[in-house]
Order: C-alpha cells, then structure tokens, then sequence
C-alpha cells in the first residue's frame, strides 16, 4: 500500500512537471497577450478612423482647391473602411497585410493632408483645426506604441511556439502557428536620406 502510494506521489509529481515544461499554459497565456495587443491596435487605428472626416472638412473649408488630396484621404479611408476585422486576421497573412497597407495608406494620405494645412496660415490659427491636428497625433503616438506591444506579445509568442518543447504542445496539442508581425509599410523609409547644403 506504502509502494502504491509513493508510486502514484511519484506518477503525480512527474505529471505536474512534464505539464510545466510543455508550455501549454504559457503558450495560451501568450496567445491571449496578443489578442489584447491586436485588440488595442484596432481600437487606435478606429480612433483614427473616427477622426478624419473632421479633420478632412475642418481644412476643406479653408483650402478648397486641395481637391485631390482630400480625394486621397477619402479613398484611402474608405479601402480602410473596408477590410473586414475577425479575429482570424492575425492567423491569415494576407489578409494581416493588406490590413496593413491599407493603414498605411491612410497615414500617408493624412501626412499630405497636414502638408496641406501647413500652406493655410488661418487654418493653422484655427482652435478646431490645432484641436484635431493634436488628436491625430496623439492618436498617431498611441498607435505607435500598440504596435510596439503588438510586436513585443508576437515575438515572445511566436518564441514559444518555435522553441523545443514548447513547440510540441504548440503544433501537435494545440494546433497554432506563428503570428505574423508588421513590417514597414513605406519602402522609402528604409533608405537613407540625402542632405544636401
């Protein structure tokens, strides 16, 4: 009875052990850490989203002849408009990168709008204007920061689901893969810059 008993401790302990080192919590832990990153990134980029038809026709008025931007703006909000979000998104790269591109269109478009408004000297001494100017760059920051905890939760994810044996769980018990991460939308960001005196 005595055996029986150290035999089933034993059995126990090498379970709750074998458990811990297989990753599978950690793996469902991280899992939901990048949902809530996902989950704030959508909620900044709806913020942005919210506030560019006021922003769009607080400089319309002031700068009528623009017609072409606002037509970029309004285009590019509109494809934005509609990309459909599931909660797959983050499983499917294409569709992920055309998410992407689709925001980063609209933060071009954007930073040509305020170019714009740079040539407006009235419309820059405008409160409305000042007040939605500094809601899209805040917005802008705290977009930058969700996808910097969007990247921080993907990579410890997708390290977990790579590493062995964490891998193991990952792809035979839990059946998930790794997540795809952002890259940088505007190519030209990535040369140097030429100065020139």
């Amino acid at each position: 009875m005595k055996v029986k008993k150290i035999v089933l401790m034993f059995l126990g302990t090498a379970l709750l052990l074998s458990s811990y080192s297989c990753g599978y919590n950690r793996i469902q832990g991280l899992d939901e850490e990048v949902k809530a990153s996902w989950s704030e990134i959508q909620n900044q980029y709806q913020r942005r989203y919210d506030l560019v038809p006021n922003l769009v026709n607080t400089v319309k008025g002031y700068a009528s002849h623009e017609k072409e931007v606002f037509e970029s703006v309004t285009n590019a909000r509109s494809k934005v408009g509609q990309i459909v979000l599931s909660d797959d998104i983050t499983k499917n790269p294409e569709k992920f990168k055309q998410f992407q591109q689709a925001q980063g269109e609209l933060g071009s478009a954007l930073t040509r709008l305020l170019a714009v408004a740079e040539n407006y000297p009235n419309l820059k001494a405008s409160d409305n204007f000042r007040d939605l100017q500094a809601q899209l760059e805040g917005t802008e920051n705290r977009i930058a920061v969700a996808r910097k905890r969007y990247i921080d939760a993907v990579k410890e994810y997708n390290k977990s689901v790579r590493y062995f044996p964490s891998n193991l769980t990952a792809k035979f018990l839990l059946h998930m893969d790794v997540k795809p991460n952002f890259e940088l939308e505007d190519k030209t960001a990535k040369e140097n810059p030429k100065v020139n005196f």
